[in-house]
């Protein structure tokens, strides 16, 4: 069982990063990936609102923290093996303003 969800992390990380050469990818991955959590409008779900002024406690740099480490005893899960620190970056901007630069 190991093995596969191994070998699933391996594939998904690499269609991930092929994903996110575009600001466009990412707005998709924040709507599909994190919204399969949060909620496809990103007002939650399983996860809590997920939308700008939900997150205005927030900086930058914390936020990317938070997308890429996870948050312990939650069912928010770290993507640091599966998105680069530039990325999580470009998704906390994205989340905090709204749109991507």
């Amino acid at each position: 069982m190991l093995r596969l969800v191994a070998i699933g992390l391996f594939f998904c990380s690499a269609a991930i990063a092929d994903e996110h050469s575009s600001p466009d990818a990412l707005i998709r991955l924040v709507h599909q990936d994190c919204g399969s959590c949060h909620g496809l409008t990103l007002k939650g779900g399983l996860g809590p609102d997920i939308r700008p002024d939900a997150l205005s406690h927030y900086d930058v740099e914390t936020l990317s923290e938070v997308v890429l480490d996870g948050i312990q005893g939650t069912a928010m899960p770290p993507w640091r093996p599966l998105m680069s620190e530039t990325e999580a970056k470009k998704i906390a901007e994205y989340l905090l303003q709204g749109e991507l630069k």
